[in-house]
């Protein structure tokens, strides 16, 4: 076959699956897991691939809940990227429901002409890339070893081709006092709350310093028990995000100096606790980008100009850990959200539905003829 006719036969057998496709986008959306918690969408995503006579490999790696599936035996090796975790209490208000069924359904299409287009399709199940960083877990087990293209693709409320994320930390922070009565016995306590506020105080004014691409921004999970005992113990999450990595080794120490301020002027104790390993900046593969461009322009979609709407590919992925160490893509598809954006409550709501299904559907022939293009580029075609 030329590369037109792979690309026919992918797309039809993407849209033999639609079916199933949809309901496993559904069933993940109406049952979300966290970062590393997510057991069943594990076992439910590989299903359709294991049927269509994937090899898969369940706790991939030593991970409970990662796996990966293989088809085929080509010379060019292409990876997708299913990720299934969801937001603690917002659930799939990224919509990653959406991108373990898009990322299987290009398996499938390319499962259809792998032995023509000379491909190997794999399959891999990242859990926790909300915050977790369960990419580069895998990336330091061996995982992406020899790809020759890894791809995914991310709903947001406007398409977007090209990702641009931030780098990112991610830390638990922690402050010890001493409990003691508020009212009877306040000088006998060590205000773990207020070691808190010192230390926003400090971020908060910092800022003023720098650079206006960076973002320091977290939450207070704890501080406190009762409203009349001093807090001995508070924690909480915080994220820092620079340009590159490099930018945020010199930006990061910063940051922790103002929980280092807070616990200097309360007298606690402070622990910090990275969450996982610092996310990278993407590093997007320039030719593959430019054919999934065009194989979504042939698809219908229309991307977005710059702008507050297309702003999602500035958001931090674990993806961009991969792109470091093996050629990449990481394109955003709309799901007609608007004024919702992700992680909102409004968002997931558009993550099922007609304009949701479109996308699935899109994303999945999109990256398929992305890879059949990379396979073989001479033949490149719509």
């Amino acid at each position: 076959m030329n590369g037109r006719a792979l690309k026919k036969a992918a797309r039809q057998a993407v849209h033999r699956h639609a079916d199933e496709l949809i309901a496993l986008s559904e069933q993940l959306h109406a049952d979300p897991e966290t970062a590393w918690e997510e057991h069943r969408a594990a076992a439910r995503v590989p299903e359709l691939l294991s049927r269509a006579g994937f090899d898969v490999t369940a706790s991939y790696l030593g991970l409970d809940t990662a796996f990966h599936a293989r088809f085929g035996g080509g010379p060019v090796r292409v990876a997708l990227c299913a990720e299934y975790d969801a937001l603690p209490g917002l659930g799939h208000a990224c919509g990653h429901n959406l991108i373990a069924a898009s990322s299987v359904g290009a398996a499938l299409g390319l499962a259809a002409v792998a032995d023509e287009a000379g491909l190997t399709v794999e399959v891999y199940g990242t859990p926790a890339e909300e915050g977790g960083g369960g990419k580069i877990e895998l990336l330091e087990r061996g995982a992406f070893a020899g790809v020759d293209l890894a791809m995914m693709a991310h709903p947001a409320p406007v398409d977007v081709a090209e990702a641009r994320p931030f780098a990112v930390s991610h830390s638990k922070i922690s402050y010890t006092g001493k409990s003691a009565h508020a009212a009877a016995y306040p000088e006998s306590g060590v205000n773990a709350a207020d070691a808190f506020t010192v230390a926003q105080v400090a971020i908060g004014l910092l800022r003023q310093q720098l650079p206006s691409s960076a973002r320091v921004h977290g939450v207070v999970t704890h501080a406190g028990d009762a409203p009349n005992a001093i807090p001995e113990q508070s924690s909480g999450r915080w994220y820092v995000r620079a340009e590159t990595l490099a930018e945020l080794a010199e930006l990061e120490p910063r940051v922790m100096r103002a929980f280092e301020a807070g616990a200097l002027a309360t007298g606690c104790a402070l622990e910090i606790e990275p969450e996982s390993k610092p996310y990278a900046e993407f590093r997007a593969d320039e030719t593959a980008l430019a054919h999934y461009r065009a194989n979504a322009v042939a698809l219908g979609r229309e991307f977005a100009p710059p702008g507050q709407a297309a702003r999602m590919n500035r958001a931090s992925t674990d993806m961009g850990n991969v792109s470091q160490v093996v050629p990449a893509i990481h394109p955003y598809i709309g799901i007609g959200s608007l004024p919702a954006t992700n992680h909102q409550r409004e968002f997931a709501a558009h993550c099922v539905g007609d304009e949701a299904r479109r996308a699935l559907l899109d994303a999945a022939v999109a990256l398929a003829w992305t890879a059949v293009d990379r396979a073989v580029p001479e033949e490149a075609a719509t």
